[in-house]
């Protein structure tokens, strides 16, 4: 395939993903996103979700929440960051081979990154409204270090339900895996196989015990790094 057709493929099953998790929302999104103080506010839609702890009082998720979820965990700033990492890698090795170790070739592995987040993140906010899945990292700041280790990993696989209980992702599964399966049918042709499907979902769920990490760690080392003495 060559570079504009492929690039109109990326671009157009970018839009498809934004639409369909857009679509999940069914004319919801301007409700009023309530924190855990129960405070109702308007924040933009780009506007991060703040942390979430597991100890708070529960409440579900709302559409809104589930769209800027969506957005945020598809274009915020460190996902695009990422991708600008994982995309120079890429290209340092020259895998996959079809795209070339150039710049054009940097563009496609990004775009091609892009394409399997949007689908992915599109997949589990829509699908798991079906049943009221609640994508959202739970921290537990106050547990030891080993305790929040283990929250980190567990919430990998498991996520909240509207009752605020802990059940299996299956949302998230399906997400996963069926969007590296699915993305066989647009990949270059050396990596569009069963094999390397099953290490991208792998990938795919170490790379949000990664994020689970990180949302969980981050605000404490923010406060040790950037903490200024009065």
């Amino acid at each position: 395939m060559s570079m504009p057709k492929r690039i109109v493929r990326l671009a157009t099953l970018v839009m498809f993903g934004v639409i369909l998790a857009a679509g999940t929302m069914h004319g919801q999104i301007a409700s009023p996103d309530q924190n855990e103080s129960g405070q109702q506010g308007t924040p933009s839609l780009l506007t991060p979700l703040k942390p979430q702890k597991e100890d708070a009082a529960y409440h579900s998720v709302t559409p809104r929440q589930r769209l800027r979820w969506f957005l945020t965990n598809t274009i915020g700033p460190a996902h695009l960051a990422g991708g600008v990492f994982t995309s120079a890698f890429g290209t340092a090795l020259d895998r996959p081979k079809e795209y070339g170790p150039t710049w054009p070739g940097f563009g496609e592995r990004y775009g091609m990154r892009l394409t399997g987040i949007v689908t992915g993140n599109a997949m589990e906010a829509s699908v798991g409204a079906l049943w009221g899945e609640d994508p959202r990292y739970f921290r537990v700041p106050d547990e030891p270090f080993k305790a929040r280790v283990q929250h980190v990993v567990r919430l990998t696989f498991l996520a909240r339900r509207p009752e605020g209980d802990f059940e299996p992702a299956y949302a998230r599964f399906i997400a996963i895996s069926g969007n590296n399966f699915l993305s066989n049918s647009w990949r270059a042709h050396s990596e569009a196989n069963t094999h390397d499907a099953l290490l991208r979902t792998t990938e795919g769920f170490a790379g949000r015990m990664a994020s689970n990490a990180f949302e969980e760690f981050w605000p404490d080392l923010k406060r040790l790094v950037f903490h200024k003495h009065s």
